[in-house]
């Protein structure tokens, strides 16, 4: 590495930290550690010497539970993902920085997502330098495979029926509370439409981890997930 870009790197690691030993190229580590920098140090950190701020250190990274660092108190829905199976993997991280709520809806991360497939490429390729032998990290079967369920936008487009969706939703209400409580199972009252439709479609996909809510998503069609979030999102 040398030039500007070797400089550019040295500035930005005085405050995140020293690199470790390289690791399999995923994009450009340096291009990585600046976004790092501009994206994600106001919350987190990263390295040898990292600790928990706003968000959880990121040290280790790779391989881990979605929920797991000891002593960060996590939002009730990252640690519902951890307990369902989430763990991170170049897939599921790709995932969340894309889109942090098309993966977890009631993520307290404040980040609308990186779009750009190839910085997102440098990024993972930064965060990978700091997890152990990172050479060895597995590229198994991903929890998740792609960052958004994969929907035509006529899926999003369709108008739900509401009072169907007021038909097909006692079901749903076997388990979630009508009037939007929550007692260890998230809420889905007034949940906007097309967040709701993105959930359950992946569910439906497979992207998100949780089995019985899979099985459930499976069954309905883009229909009746549709009246599904009309009815849900007017609760009041």
């Amino acid at each position: 590495m040398s030039g500007w870009r070797g400089l550019l790197l040295t500035l930005v690691l005085a405050a995140v930290g020293s690199l470790p030993a390289a690791a399999e190229s995923l994009g450009d580590e340096s291009r990585g550690a600046v976004l790092f920098n501009r994206e994600c140090s106001v919350c987190h950190r990263i390295g040898p010497d990292a600790e928990n701020r706003i968000g959880p250190r990121l040290t280790g990274l790779f391989g881990r539970r979605a929920g797991a660092v000891p002593g960060f108190e996590y939002s009730k829905s990252m640690a519902r993902m951890g307990n369902d199976g989430l763990t991170w993997t170049l897939e599921t991280l790709e995932a969340y920085v894309e889109n942090p709520k098309a993966l977890i809806s009631g993520t307290r991360m404040n980040y609308r997502g990186l779009k750009d497939a190839a910085a997102r490429a440098d990024l993972l390729a930064f965060l990978r330098l700091h997890s152990d032998r990172p050479q060895n990290i597995p590229e198994a079967e991903p929890t998740a495979r792609k960052t958004d369920p994969d929907l035509d936008a006529a899926v999003l487009a369709i108008k739900g029926d509401r009072d169907y969706g007021e038909y097909l939703s006692a079901e749903c209400t076997t388990c979630h509370q009508r009037d939007g409580t929550d007692q260890g199972i998230p809420s889905i009252t007034r949940w906007p439409e097309e967040d709701f439709v993105v959930a359950m479609h992946a569910y439906k996909q497979r992207l998100r981890p949780h089995p019985v809510m899979q099985m459930m998503a499976s069954r309905l069609s883009n229909d009746e997930i549709a009246a599904l979030a009309a009815f849900f999102a007017d609760q009041d």
